[in-house]
């Protein structure tokens, strides 16, 4: 019986209704140590009749094995691993230990449990109950998450219960607070009736209403205040293991150093302790603990603190060398057991700690390979062997996506006289630096760390400062640029390196800083056909592809190496792709493609800590927004640049948020604002950007709508310039639009005009182009020739979802004398994002399974977008959707 927690009940039933409802919900249960988290989650397993519960429960020193708790909660359900998709059943064995070690990132394993619950819940919905999250391993931690913000109509309920270290990262949270006064000592009554009422007065006000205090605290311990709540309970706990016989509290310590060794190791040790297996069943007659299925369990985590704490030092080093000697020697749990009876430099547990982290990294599991390099240099005497060790663990550190923990662990290190270890910690300093919206001092610890290596290795000398020049191209800084790429010249790599095209890019680069279009743009035009290659030198490609207008290569290497890291798993890679892929699709005129694959990247950025990329991908989302006349959600997105470039100062994210704002500006009629906004940026690092060239035309516009003809010959140059270097159809198109927006003489207008409609172009730009063209015909007077360009632009931007512009050209319709036809829009235009995205996958003939392995949902999520899409596209089964129109 739960005392004075209807409400609380009431929060947890609404998430089992939900998932017995046919949808997913996920609830984090906070409160204090003994507030009554545990027993909710109890409450909530009662009232789960005709579901299928899964458990576990996070435990303190179990937080360093990898997936510990994962597998737990899932031991029910691995006989389901078979229906999963082969790349993520091999990822979820692999993480359990039951397969060989896969390839592909950690949070594939997160997909794969995902998939395996949805599974579940196509027989019965499904209610993980996860206990002390705060102790769940870093592995399992960061798949359940995953999951938790993935589910949505899966049947899935998940119940979190945490105290304050656990990080929720955006899941919704209810707090548990202590019973009011009235209840606490109803509930006192019940459990001490014998209790005089000026004691029980006195605990009910000092307890705050904490159940457990309640319960223990009458129990004989010592008079407390609440700040210090847990370590009274503890010491009341410790009270009753003190009543226990020798062997009772032995028992319990051994125990208590072994949560996951399983009842036979415990009495192994036991026997080789001499201490009587009898103690167990007093501790459990006690109600200290209960065993049963093997395992021996605390009735509270505090209880399993208690017993540890309540004995000598050298008793605890004596257990925990005695637990080592019955675990084999590639066991994990062995090599911490021989940490924590340590004293000081021991090699033999530095060297078990080390090939635990090994194991740990063959599975994924970074954040448990984190803590047993770090307790593994701990223990280590030798200066330069403690360092690599320090390294190591601050490379998995990073790669676990804990930048404070890295960071730590570098500031450990000691120096030495090693160029690879020397660079790498080089390496690893840029990236938190970065992180940290310092990409100066990232630029410069690369070229440090290059400059190591460089003796030794020229080839890693050589991607970092490929690295370099990245960093200094997205801070707008040309001098860091050009002295990347004079590194890089000095190096003297050759074919065989493989760097060749990334070297070229990085020099082409350099000349167009310092030299202009002309000297940089044709010698990066021939890196467009990259096709192989690791995923970054490819993605540089898919970058550079970007920069000389070749979009269509841009999203060629984009989405090919998206495709593979979805099919190996390399999720880590997917927001970068997706970063170049939205660029490409905006600028190929394929807005509501743009706008699913940045809405996927963002939550993929979210999902693999990578900040840095949603500037990016927000900025793209504010200038279609712009396009479309959404002037909330433009202005929103546009704020989130901002304050990105205030915390780390790349200029990208910037860049297309200046850029979008004028946009919207131009397109509701302001073109002053937008003129002076273009020409703000343009003082400023987006001036380095390939924005400012892009935007040209817009400015061209803005400027000739007010009169500011200097500001528009300024831009219309600039934007000629670089379409002269990059000799494209569709950029020798815009730049005849701009000399025609500026030519006085209708005769040389109508000669650009006619060129660029012949040029044609991207459907955006050729829309602008006609609709430009048909307002200049109608100031001409020459109104039917008007009519048929307002009309072609009108049904672009239509198509676009550009309302402002496709209404202005409806406007200039009517004032030619023609009736505005009727707005019209495309059938993808009435699709969420990911509605789109799943209809277009179901178009090209995959299935639910399929389509869920690769976008990171579950089949019964896949088929619940799909349900909601059909209507709106008027169709009731799949093959219907192959005949259907989806582009836009």
């Amino acid at each position: 019986m739960l005392w004075g927690r209807d409400v609380d009940q009431a929060a947890t039933v609404a998430v089992l209704d939900r998932a017995r409802a046919g949808h997913s919900a996920v609830l984090v249960i906070r409160g204090d140590p003994g507030i009554g988290k545990s027993s909710l989650l109890d409450d909530a397993a009662a009232g789960a009749a005709g579901m299928t519960v899964l458990r576990c429960a996070g435990v303190e020193t179990e937080a360093e094995v990898p997936f510990a708790s994962l597998h737990q909660l899932l031991a029910p359900a691995l006989a389901s691993s078979s229906q999963l998709p082969d790349v993520q059943a091999a990822a979820l064995r692999g993480a359990l230990g039951l397969g060989p070690a896969a390839g592909g990132d950690q949070l594939l394993v997160g997909a794969a449990v995902l998939t395996l619950m949805a599974e579940l819940a196509e027989e019965r919905p499904v209610l993980c109950l996860i206990d002390d999250a705060q102790w769940l391993d870093g592995s399992s931690a960061q798949a359940l998450r995953f999951v938790a913000r993935r589910l949505q109509a899966e049947s899935v309920a998940m119940l979190f219960a945490a105290r304050d270290e656990f990080a929720p990262e955006g899941l919704p949270e209810h707090r548990l607070a202590g019973l009011d006064p009235e209840t606490a000592d109803a509930l006192l009554r019940h459990i001490r009736p014998d209790l005089p009422p000026r004691i029980r007065v006195r605990l009910v006000r000092d307890s705050a209403g904490n159940p457990l205090a309640l319960r223990e605290l009458p129990r004989g311990a010592p008079p407390f205040v609440p700040a210090l709540l847990p370590r009274r309970i503890q010491e009341a706990f410790a009270a009753r293991i003190d009543r226990l016989p020798p062997d009772g509290r032995a028992m319990l310590l051994i125990a208590a150093a072994s949560p996951d060794e399983g009842l036979g190791v415990v009495l192994r040790a036991a026997d080789l302790l001499g201490v009587a297996p009898s103690g167990l069943g007093a501790a459990e007659e006690a109600g200290l603990v209960t065993v049963a299925a093997g395992r021996i369990a605390f009735t509270h985590p505090l209880l399993r603190a208690a017993a540890y704490q309540q004995t000598t030092f050298d008793r605890r080093l004596a257990v925990h060398r005695t637990l080592a000697q019955t675990l084999p020697a590639d066991d994990d749990r062995r090599a911490w057991h021989l940490a924590a009876a340590a004293t000081g430099p021991d090699e033999e547990a530095a060297l078990a700690l080390e090939r635990a982290a090994e194991r740990a990294l063959g599975r994924k599991g970074y954040p448990a390979a984190a803590a047993a390099l770090q307790r593994s240099a701990e223990l280590t005497a030798a200066p330069a062997e403690r360092t690599r060790r320090l390294v190591a663990a601050a490379v998995a550190a990073n790669d676990a996506g804990q930048p404070d923990l890295t960071r730590r662990f570098l500031a450990s290190c000691d120096p030495v006289d090693d160029p690879v270890l020397t660079a790498r910690v080089c390496e690893l300093r840029a990236r938190l630096a970065f992180d940290e919206g310092s990409a100066a001092a990232a630029h410069d610890l690369l070229i440090a760390g290059a400059s190591a290596l460089a003796p030794v290795d020229r080839r890693a000398a050589g991607l970092l400062l490929v690295d370099a020049a990245r960093n200094a191209w997205q801070l707008s800084d040309p001098p860091r640029v050009r002295e990347a790429a004079r590194r890089l010249d000095d190096l003297g790599l050759r074919p065989s390196d493989g760097l060749g095209p990334a070297v070229a890019a990085v020099t082409a680069a350099a000349r167009l800083l310092f030299e202009g279009p002309a000297a940089g743009v044709p010698a990066m035009r021939a890196l467009t056909s990259t096709r192989t290659g690791p995923p970054n030198l490819r993605l540089n490609a898919a970058f550079v592809a970007g920069l000389v207008g070749d979009f269509e290569a841009g999203r060629a290497i984009s989405q090919g190496v998206a495709d593979e890291s979805r099919a190996e798993g390399s999720i880590g890679w997917l927001p970068l792709a997706h970063v170049t892929l939205a660029a490409s699709e905006l600028y190929l005129g394929r807005f509501r493609d743009a706008v699913a694959t940045a809405t996927e990247g963002l939550r993929l950025a979210a999902d693999t800590g990578q900040p840095n990329r949603a500037g990016y991908l927000e900025g793209i989302l504010a200038w279609i927004a712009a396009a479309g006349g959404s002037t909330d959600r433009c202005a929103e997105l546009a704020a989130r640049c901002h304050d990105r470039y205030a915390g780390n100062h790349i200029a990208n994210g910037l860049a297309w948020a200046e850029w979008a704002l004028a946009l919207l500006d131009l397109g509701q009629g302001r073109p002053a604002e937008a003129s002076d906004r273009l020409e703000a940026a343009l003082a400023g690092p987006v001036r380095h950007q390939i924005q400012a060239v892009y935007s040209a035309p817009d400015q061209v516009e803005a400027a000739v709508r007010i009169g500011a003809f200097d500001r528009a010959e300024a831009a219309c140059a600039r934007f000629a310039d670089w379409a002269a270097a990059a000799r494209l159809d569709w950029a020798d198109a815009v730049a005849h639009r701009c000399h025609a927006l500026l030519e006085p003489s209708w005769p040389d207008a109508s000669r650009h005009f006619e060129a660029a409609v012949a040029l044609g172009g991207h459907p955006w730009e050729a829309a602008r182009t006609h609709l430009a063209y048909g307002e200049r015909l109608r100031r001409e007077r020459r109104k039917t020739e008007a009519r048929a360009q307002l009309r072609t632009a009108a049904e672009v931007f239509d198509r676009l979802g550009a309302v402002p512009w496709a209404e202005r050209a409806r406007a200039e319709l009517r004032a030619a004398g023609a009736a505005a036809a009727q707005p019209s829009s495309s059938l993808a235009a009435t699709l969420s994002p990911q509605e789109l995205q799943i209809v277009r996958l179901v178009a090209g003939g995959l299935t639910n399974r399929e389509i869920g392995a690769q976008l990171f949902l579950s089949p019964k999520t896949v088929s619940y977008h799909l349900y909601r899409a059909f209507p709106k596209l008027g169709v009731a089964s799949r093959t219907q959707l192959a005949r259907l129109d989806l582009s836009g």
